[in-house]
């Protein structure tokens, strides 16, 4: 039985070397079907830990572990643990005991080694020389644990941990996606960095003359706030690069005389419409280039798998004078090698999803209910249905935007509600008696508008009944229990606006949208990967530089801040005091809006090279991560007859069309007879 997932065969009928045979073959089958190397170990023993390893239970046991180790960075000093990261309101979070998370740590490690030691025997000495990956991964355990000891050696008093760099690592060395999209980077970063080069060379040259043209002198306003020296100079150019302070940069000249406004057009005109657009295009063309050879490469794994399990197949019927056939005789006929080939490429094929035939009555009455509520027209009806709630809901939230707490009476709203619920129930209900309860859970639909009902139905009787013990004499908003009235009133609100996304389906050019936003998702997970492994390892490094650098001025009196300061915008949330606070500054800076106000206030608060680090920063981020992304969507959005690309590198074979060569027969066979453990007659 073949399935994408695995392959089962019978072998009860087989003993010695037949077993052994099927047994090589059926990994070689699964190792094709998932774009796995083949070159590992084949004996019995080790075909059995092979399939162990890469059973859903201990690849799905491995990806919790990495979760875990990633999300200790949350509970370590400094905790995340509190509800607001502004310092003025911040209680003390809760810091875990010394030996909790390093207990927590060192079974995670443990499984690491585990890990690491199954894959380098599968594999072989010879084999495990050549990954460079695993040599890595066995020098990261060994350093985290050494680090865990000296932790606890000085009982958890450490200010720098170095495992806390290495973790992200385990993350990245798990996925053969991630290292594919890594390899991408590496193979762009020459070009990016080229120019890189030309937009320092813009930015200097504009700044020189800048600084030429906005000199010293009376009532200079320009050179006062942006040209006073080169640092700053450079920095109010490089943050007009990204139009964070535009035009704010040019009012003070501008407003003296209108040709100052050329100086300003000019350099973002250039800089920021010319070449940081080529960036884009630089970094799609080289994507591109290199998502060729990652399928080719995967389809000659493929190739090589499923010849493979022919050739050990066909060493099972054949004597050791038999002569090299292209065919192997089954007890029933003959296969060619072309036809058990294209077997596997059905594989690739879609399945057709078919719903399960509807119940039957015998009841006259029922089977009428059945032909109604089976028609397409009661879907129609439902979605009028759901958009009169929505807009009702909107007409209330306008009536109610102009009164105050006291004014307002939600005893309609709810009286409203409840109609729509109780029909909202009554339509799941008929359509599960029309297509029965499999053939009702079928549709991704149903299933959606089904659960947010139970959810609205469920809510509302449990807030009404239990909290407010009907019947209730005032309806006002006060809160009374567990939660008020007024935020009853909003949670159900919200449920139904989230339910009314049940007629993206039934709008064809909406629903091809959505389906594209859920490909994105899908096909870009080795990305987010990619940016969870910088993101973790850039927070750990602002943890040690920046930590509590960014003190609260609210116990001052009488202090005079700078309009549009980090201190007057009340930025105080936006620190490097945990991980979690950590990670919103980073996406804040990436987002290029503003991002000189933290530059400016970790410049004050610390030194001058903070600079250095926020456009470090901000080249990654902003420049090479979301040009990559927005080339991972082009390359998406142009395919999108796949209705599932799996990171555009397994199933693209049909788009890329002429220029994916198919591996030839002798290099199918020159790549199994190097196979260091299959040794074919």
């Amino acid at each position: 039985l073949l399935s994408n997932q695995c392959v089962i065969i019978s072998l009860s009928s087989y003993t010695g070397d037949e077993d052994l045979y099927l047994q090589q073959a059926v990994v070689f089958i699964e190792d094709a079907i998932q774009y796995r190397s083949i070159n590992h170990r084949v004996d019995a023993n080790s075909l059995r830990l092979y399939r162990w390893y890469y059973s859903r239970i201990w690849q799905w046991g491995l990806g919790l572990t990495i979760a875990v180790v990633l999300m200790l960075a949350f509970i370590e000093r400094p905790s995340s643990f509190s509800y607001t990261s502004d310092p003025r309101f911040r209680p003390t979070p809760w810091e875990p005991p010394c030996g909790l998370t390093e207990g927590i740590e060192i079974v995670c490690l443990v499984i690491f080694a585990i890990d690491f030691a199954t894959k380098s025997y599968l594999i072989g000495w010879e084999e495990f020389r050549k990954c460079k990956w695993l040599i890595v991964y066995i020098l990261a355990v060994s350093a985290s644990v050494i680090d865990w000891a000296l932790t606890l050696s000085m009982y958890c008093d450490q200010n720098l941990r170095v495992r806390r760099l290495i973790r992200p690592f385990f993350l990245l060395q798990n996925s053969s996606l991630m290292k594919k999209t890594l390899k991408c980077i590496k193979r762009t970063l020459p070009e990016i960095a080229s120019v890189i080069l030309l937009l320092a060379l813009h930015l200097c040259l504009f700044t020189m003359i800048g600084m030429l043209l906005f000199a010293k002198g009376e009532q200079n306003g320009e050179w006062e706030a942006y040209f006073r020296d080169l640092p700053t100079s450079l920095s109010s150019l490089l943050v007009l690069l990204t139009t964070a302070n535009n035009p704010d940069v040019m009012i003070p000249a501008y407003s003296l005389n209108r040709g100052y406004s050329i100086f300003f057009i000019l350099f973002s005109g250039f800089g920021t419409y010319f070449l940081m657009n080529l960036l884009t295009a630089i970094v799609y063309n080289q994507f591109r280039g290199y998502l060729l050879m990652s399928v080719q490469a995967s389809i000659l794994r493929r190739r090589l798998g499923v010849r493979a399990a022919f050739e050990v197949m066909f060493c099972q019927g054949r004597g050791q004078d038999a002569t090299h056939s292209e065919e192997h005789q089954l007890s029933d006929g003959f296969i060619q090698w072309e036809a058990f080939r294209r077997l596997f490429d059905e594989l690739d094929k879609d399945r057709i999803k078919e719903h399960p035939p509807k119940p039957e009555y015998n009841s006259s009455l029922l089977q009428g209910l059945q032909l109604l509520f089976s028609h397409y027209y009661v879907t129609v009806v439902g979605n009028a249905v759901a958009l009169a709630n929505v807009m009702c809901i909107c007409t209330i939230l306008v009536l109610d935007s102009e009164k105050s707490i006291a004014e307002r009476d939600d005893y309609y709203m709810e009286v409203i509600n409840c109609f729509f619920i109780l029909y909202y129930l009554m339509e799941m209900s008929l359509k599960i008696l029309a297509f029965g309860w499999r053939g009702y859970l079928s549709y991704r639909n149903n299933i959606f508008d089904g659960l947010l009902t139970v959810c609205l139905l469920v809510r509302y009787s449990i807030t009404i009944f239990a909290t407010y013990r009907l019947p209730f004499p005032k309806w006002n908003p006060a809160s009374r229990g567990l939660m008020s009235l007024w935020e009853m009133v909003r949670l159900v609100n919200m449920l139904i606006v989230v339910r009314f996304l049940r007629i993206i389906p039934d709008i064809k050019l909406m629903a091809l949208i959505a389906s594209t936003l859920v490909d994105l998702v899908k096909n870009l997970r080795a990305f987010a990967g990619i940016l969870v492994v910088s993101d973790s390892t850039v927070i750990e490094v602002d943890l040690y530089l920046f930590l509590y650098s960014v003190m609260s001025n609210s116990s001052m009196t009488n202090i005079t801040v700078e309009c549009g300061s980090y201190e007057q915008l009340g930025y105080w949330p936006n620190n490097f005091d945990d991980f979690a606070s950590s990670l919103v500054l980073l996406y804040n800076v990436m987002v290029v809006n503003n991002w000189q106000v933290f530059m400016d206030a970790y410049t004050r608060y610390t030194t001058q090279w903070s600079k250095v680090y926020f456009v470090s920063w901000w080249l990654t981020s902003s420049v090479m991560w979301v040009n990559l992304f927005v080339a991972l969507i082009l390359e998406v959005c142009m395919n999108l007859r796949w209705p599932d690309l799996y990171l555009l590198c397994f199933k693209c074979k049909m788009f890329l069309g002429e220029q994916i060569q198919e591996p030839t027969e002798e290099e199918l066979l020159t790549q199994l007879h190097q196979h260091p453990h299959l040794h074919l007659s």
